[in-house]
């Protein structure tokens, strides 16, 4: 059975220079868990980027086959890690079993979506304009453009999914999809899971004969020195609006500027059209208050903020609303710190004279409890800080609007977002051209007549949005788009062919799609 070891992870080998010691936590009870992690030293966390930037040139240049068969493996490591792993999660993260399995699906699943991705070979985004040197009045040269990745990347494990946007996780998998060594940081909230996880790459790397410098892992208060370390090329990270910005701040300061891909803060609009509330009201009360609570609130897409046009079926709507969520039971964060934060969030909405606390009991002791609060209209319209501000937890935020007019002032209001719903009857449809223009501008996924608490992993999924929802409204950190944060373009000019890129030769090696003077092809040349 593997055991949790504490070192740091560096070049496929475990370091532990550093005389602090951390520990996890039991989630529910809040005792230490029998590991000691040892923080990285300034030595180790230059050693673990010096690494990953020794490795890239070969580790970028590996076929994408060779690094499909790695993401495979890891998928495959992960998929056969056991029971202790799942107890130890659960133990960590508060987290139900069924919960984190499915998590490990997903993780793994998105693993080989990517090397699904690899040998389909789109992300090369190959682009061929054959010389023209009979051209008046002047002759043009031979060009071609593929993408390559655009070095060592550090990634920040986040809070709330312990695998599917941790170690193994998408901005992971994406990294090494695109040929980008990783240094990951993993997250004080579940470092003996991140500790199994960095095990299972490491297993896989050497199982694939990846080279070293490929994946390492580091403990502790390391991520400024991460960041501002001059061989890291990009950053992804998962968090709060607060850790993603300094992280932007410190990524912008450096000699070399470098992107931040930083997923922060979303409320998550849901607008109740007044139709769908006379056909289906008390059942949009029944799932919006499941998709609230679900997880105890912890979800990026967590529902904060519904929107409803004054009527009759709204106020019935808001009532049942309420009462549902006033039954909902008391749940366990993910950490102390977790549930300080949402309790924070609480107080200063109960302290804001415009906004009323509608359902939801005290909380108390060391389990968060649902709550519900109504805001005037006028305060998102006017763009009050607090309605913009996410409260991470099973609570969610009511705007009542007194016509069309007034719900498009309301959602001109909103910074951006990730993910906005409309719940919508056929007979609506006619009205809703100013909303949905509006909405495009603010969200990255626009939902109709369902829920934002889940993601599907896929190719045309988009897990982003305008700021502050994340740092570059241009990416997505789910789905397989999400590798091309960390490819950049290069373009060869009158290159000989026995020097280009596979994906770029007359013969067409790889037999990929490719843009040929201006035609889609897959032919030789």
């Amino acid at each position: 059975m593997f055991e949790v070891s504490g070192h740091n992870y560096i070049a496929g080998g475990r370091s532990a220079q550093g005389s602090t010691t951390l520990h996890s936590h039991d989630a529910n009870t809040g005792e230490a868990l029998p590991y000691r992690f040892h923080q990285a030293t300034v030595e180790e966390v230059n050693a673990a980027a010096e690494a990953a930037a020794a490795t890239y040139p070969t580790f970028r240049n590996l076929s994408a086959a060779r690094r499909a068969a790695f993401l495979d493996a890891i998928a495959t490591e992960l998929d056969a890690l056991d029971e202790t792993f799942i107890a130890l999660v659960c133990r960590e993260t508060a987290l139900p079993a069924g919960r984190i399995q499915g998590e490990r699906a997903r993780t793994s699943g998105q693993m080989r979506l990517f090397a699904t991705m690899l040998r389909r070979g789109d992300f090369y985004g190959a682009r061929i304009d054959r010389a023209l040197p009979d051209r008046q009045p002047l002759p043009r040269p031979d060009l071609r453009q593929y993408r390559t990745g655009l070095g060592p990347v550090a990634v920040f494990g986040a809070s709330n999914f312990p695998l599917a946007f941790s170690t193994a996780g998408g901005d992971t998998a994406s990294a090494l999809a695109a040929g980008c060594p990783v240094v990951f940081k993993a997250h004080s909230g579940h470092m003996a899971t991140a500790d199994y996880v960095a095990d299972a790459i490491s297993r896989a790397a050497r199982k694939t004969g990846m080279p070293d410098g490929v994946f390492s892992l580091l403990y502790g208060s390391v991520g400024e020195a991460l960041v501002k370390h001059p061989a890291i090329q990009a950053v992804g990270f998962t968090g709060s609006l607060r850790g993603g910005r300094a992280l932007c701040d410190m990524a912008a300061a450096r000699p070399q500027p470098i992107p931040v891909f930083a997923e922060m803060s979303s409320i998550n609009p849901v607008v109740l059209m007044p139709d769908a509330l006379k056909v289906r009201g008390e059942k949009i009360a029944a799932e919006l208050s499941a998709s609230v609570v679900l997880g105890a609130g912890q979800f990026c897409t967590n529902p904060g903020l519904v929107l409803g046009i004054r009527s009759p079926e709204f106020t019935a709507f808001l009532d049942r609303f309420s009462g549902l969520m006033s039954e909902q039971p008391a749940q366990t964060m993910l950490n102390a710190g977790a549930l300080k934060s949402y309790c924070h969030g609480l107080d200063n909405l109960r302290a804001h004279p415009g906004i009323t606390h509608l359902a939801g009991a005290e909380q108390q002791g060391d389990r968060a409890r649902p709550q519900v609060f109504q805001a005037d209209a006028s305060l998102l319209i006017n763009g009050d800080e607090l309605l913009q501000e996410e409260v991470f937890g099973p609570t969610t935020l009511v705007v009542e609007v007194a016509d069309h007019a007034e719900l498009i002032q309301a959602l001109h209001g909103l910074r951006g977002q990730l993910t906005a719903t409309l719940m919508v009857e056929e007979t609506e449809l006619d009205t809703l051209g100013d909303v949905l223009a509006l909405l495009e501008l603010k969200v990255g996924r626009v939902l109709f007549n369902g829920y934002p608490t889940g993601v599907e992993v896929c190719d045309a999924m988009v897990h982003g949005g305008p700021y502050p929802a994340t740092s570059d409204a241009r990416g997505t950190s789910v789905g397989t788009l999400a590798i091309d944060r960390f490819l950049r373009p290069v373009c060869f000019q009158n290159c000989p062919d026995g020097l280009l890129p596979e994906a770029l030769k007359n013969a067409n090696p790889l037999g990929i799609a490719r843009l040929v003077d201006g035609v889609s092809s897959r032919d030789a040349l």
